[in-house]
């Protein structure tokens, strides 16, 4: 078929323009086709919390599932977790990599000055964004990144944070199993092409229920432990079946530990400083206190040494290990038990048998944690490291730029596969600009305007070609002994 074209000299700049022409066309194509491979090649990394996990229950029941992950990855033995050592502040550093001062949700039950407004993890004020735009969740960036993050049940992920929620996300429902929550995640991990998500977290109310109300040195909390390993199992042959096992990296740790209490271990601060002077702000073992105006040190004077059990701090006191100190809803006044001892205004207040929210150097504080995927290390177990070192880690993970934490890449980096350590940190993923996000793109405009550019050079040089052709053939003869392959190869 070419043959035709080479006869007549009008013929090949039409058939220059036929085979440029569709290279503007598939532009389109093939730049979705890239986006998508893009996608799905995108590191894919899932967070799990068993929320009050200790450290030891891993050994203190047989518990293969999460032995498997040890073996198939990374454990470590010593994580020094957050203070105070509650829920709602472990959460959000795990997720931003910064200690409660910083981030700002400093209890689950809090007061704030400057708004005269107070915040409990029971009431409907989770949901009020400006507790938690103090720092960017790990979810956001990702989603500023053009990615797309998922999330079930964890604390703050159903709150429009910063302007914006999870790409999917689960409003908090105690009631939902575990089970189903793990099905809308896998579900949304597997999603088709670009509907897939990058990151998730995962959250699950227990052991720290039954801790509470059976104490952590209960043998009714050796089932309890068990059956947390068998809801690991199901999510890992959920995975599996799914085919996400080998490709999405999975983390599963705690917010915190659990200690044993006693009924004989009880302060009362009734005993101790008249009601009337201040307000108590959050729960033991660590409470906030606030006093009235004008009276801080006369309630300081009171509590500094009423019990030997319990420690009272001044606010500009407290010890800078704790990162518990530069922020204004901390309260002037910090009252700390020791460990096992409980804190209240009088015994009509209801009692547990285990607490946490102690010191966070406390063994019985730390949580567990293990790890595996294609981003870490096999068979491999590392002594000690802190919660906030574990966001920096999950932002080199999925290829992003950590925002500023408290955490170090460096202190973590050895429990990643050599391919992971090797690897230089990147920019973030580019957010997807309006334009393409419309499905628009450029591509072929740019392609048809290099192919007319293309095709005016060919006629220019063309239209020389048959000026010569045209001339005395001496001077035809002398151009071509000295452009030979040019016209050999346009047979003119």
């Amino acid at each position: 078929m070419l043959g035709r074209y080479r006869r007549g000299p009008c013929c090949a700049p039409v058939l220059l323009w036929v085979l440029l022409l569709p290279l503007a066309a598939p532009h389109r194509l093939s730049h979705h086709e890239r986006r998508d491979r893009h996608v799905q090649d995108r590191p894919k990394l899932l967070l799990v919390s068993f929320d009050g996990f200790r450290w030891d229950y891993v050994d203190r029941v047989p518990t293969p599932n999460f032995h498997s992950i040890m073996d198939e990855g990374v454990y470590v033995e010593y994580v020094e977790n957050a203070y105070i050592t509650k829920t709602f502040p472990n959460h959000y550093s795990l997720v931003t990599g910064l200690y409660a001062e910083s981030h700002g949700v400093v209890a689950n039950e809090m007061y704030d000055l400057a708004w005269n407004r107070s915040f409990s993890m029971d009431t409907d004020s989770v949901y009020e964004p400006r507790w938690w735009d103090g720092a960017v969740p790990l979810w956001v960036t990702v989603q500023k990144a053009g990615g797309r993050s998922a999330a079930a049940m964890w604390p703050g992920s159903d709150v429009k944070i910063h302007g914006m929620y999870p790409t999917r996300y689960l409003r908090y429902n105690a009631s939902m199993s575990f089970e189903t929550r793990v099905e809308r995640i896998v579900e949304w991990f597997s999603a088709p092409g670009g509907e897939a998500v990058d990151f998730g977290v995962l959250y699950w109310e227990e052991p720290d229920e039954s801790g509470h109300s059976l104490g952590p040195q209960s043998p009714l909390m050796d089932v309890v432990i068990a059956g947390i390993d068998e809801k690991l199992g199901f999510l890992m042959n959920e995975m599996k079946k799914a085919g996400l096992y080998e490709k999405v990296n999975l983390i599963v740790t705690s917010d915190h530990g659990m200690a044993q209490l006693s009924a004989d271990n009880i302060i009362e601060l009734d005993e101790y400083v008249s009601r009337d002077l201040y307000t108590w702000v959050d729960k033991s073992p660590v409470v906030g206190i606030l006093p009235k105006e004008g009276k801080l040190d006369e309630v300081y004077n009171d509590l500094a040494d009423a019990n030997p059990n319990m420690v009272a701090y001044r606010k500009d006191n407290i010890p800078e290990h704790l990162h518990y100190q530069h922020n204004s809803r901390i309260m002037p006044i910090l009252l700390e038990a020791k460990e096992g001892w409980t804190i209240v205004q009088n015994r009509t207040r209801s009692f547990m048998l285990g607490n946490h929210g102690y010191d966070n150097t406390l063994r019985s504080m730390q949580p567990v944690f293990v790890a595996r995927g294609p981003a870490f290390r096999q068979n491999y177990v590392k002594t000690s490291m802190r919660s906030v070192d574990l966001y920096p880690l999950m932002c080199h993970i999925l290829s992003l730029r950590a925002l500023p934490n408290n955490g170090s890449l460096s202190d973590v980096q050895d429990l990643l596969s050599p391919e992971m350590v090797s690897t230089v940190p990147v920019p973030p993923h580019s957010p997807v600009p309006p334009q393409q996000a419309a499905g628009y793109s450029y591509a072929p405009v740019v392609g048809s305007f290099l192919g007319v550019v293309m095709v005016l050079c060919f006629l220019v040089v063309y239209i020389i070609l048959v000026t010569f052709k045209q001339r005395p053939s001496l001077k035809r003869r002398s151009w071509e002994m000295s452009q030979p392959l040019l016209q050999e190869d346009l047979h003119l």
